[in-house]
């Protein structure tokens, strides 16, 4: 940046105009409301991102991600019951960046996006979507993420009531080495009551008649599906699979007689972390509409002052010798 500076005044000073003393020009200080940019303009204007590889900084590496992270806007999809939801949704789009190119251009992949922010969002669209970042960023992959809050209406267990459970839910679509694929990702929570701790309290109270209750946790598993073949996986279809896997979904309205339902469905469904991964895990192999998958399971433990974790991967796709230092942070459910 040093450089450019002598650039300016020097320009400045041949365009005369200068303050008394100064050798500089005098520069306008307000904003010029009604000028407006013509075609020439635009084209004198300075573009370093696409300039020449002299200008790349550091090694001369290919770049996997390069792109934009967390942009907003509300977007609509279909429900499995044929209806539309709007929803606000977060979006990242990155490209893949080639050894001599020293940058992108990355308000070109808000504009690409815009181009479709008035379809109804699905694989499909996300596709297009990605062709356009392919074509204008003049890049061989491209990747794309929604992540946005999925809500159902759920009954309680004996009241009759009913709420809005929110979904943490994500799309993904990535092309790499021309192989495109489809990715979704839920977070359900759960309640996990302790199997050890149920037993050692029904042992007090047995040898001991001492009353003792076992702990049990809110807890949260991540599943993450390669979307396979023609036939549609809903969002509401993989809710389903996960609640039938581990029942003990956390509640939304509850009276008094659902908060003893709630009791009782935990005690006929104790569960450690490593028997949630296998019960998510059992739907999901059984699925033609499902490829490659990942669960993590974080029971976030009421006992101790840690979490346990678990992790089960299935196919290629989720395979990794390193793990991202905040992955498993990153799976909580706040209230």
């Amino acid at each position: 940046m040093g450089s450019a500076f002598p650039r300016l005044i020097a320009s400045a000073a041949k365009a005369g105009d200068t303050a008394e003393g100064q050798g500089y020009r005098v520069l306008n200080r307000d904003y010029p409301r009604d000028f407006t940019p013509d075609a020439a303009y635009r084209a004198s204007m300075p573009d370093l991102q696409n300039g020449p590889a002299s200008l790349i900084r550091g090694a001369r590496r290919k770049l996997q991600h390069v792109g934009i992270s967390n942009f907003r806007l509300p977007l609509r999809f279909t429900c499995r019951d044929g209806g539309e939801t709007t929803l606000q949704v977060s979006v990242s789009g990155t490209v893949g960046l080639d050894a001599g190119k020293k940058g992108i251009n990355m308000s070109r992949i808000m504009r690409s996006f815009y181009r479709h922010a008035e379809s109804v969002f699905n694989f499909d669209t996300m596709s297009a979507v990605l062709d356009d970042y392919l074509g204008d960023l003049e890049s061989d992959d491209a990747r794309l993420q929604l992540r946005f809050s999925y809500p159902l209406t759920v009954p309680s267990l004996r009241s009759g009531l009913k709420g809005y459970q929110y979904y943490g839910l994500a799309m993904e679509l990535s092309e790499v080495n021309d192989l495109r694929q489809r990715f979704v990702h839920l977070d359900y929570a759960y309640s996990s009551t302790c199997p050890c701790s149920l037993e050692l309290s029904e042992h007090a109270r047995q040898v001991r008649g001492q009353l003792a209750t076992p702990h049990s946790q809110r807890s949260v598993a991540r599943i993450s599906v390669e979307v396979v073949g023609e036939k549609q996986l809903w969002f509401e279809d993989l809710i389903d699979m996960a609640r039938a896997a581990v029942p003990t979904e956390t509640q939304v309205m509850v009276k008094r007689e659902d908060e003893q339902a709630f009791a009782e469905l935990n005690a006929a469904n104790p569960i450690f972390v490593e028997d949630a991964a296998r019960l998510f895990c059992e739907p999901l192999q059984k699925d033609v509409r499902v490829g490659d998958f990942r669960i993590i399971a974080s029971h976030q433990e009421s006992l101790h002052s840690h979490d346990a974790v678990s992790v089960l991967t299935a196919g290629e796709s989720f395979v990794s010798g390193s793990m991202d230092p905040d992955l498993l942070a990153s799976i909580a459910r706040a209230g």
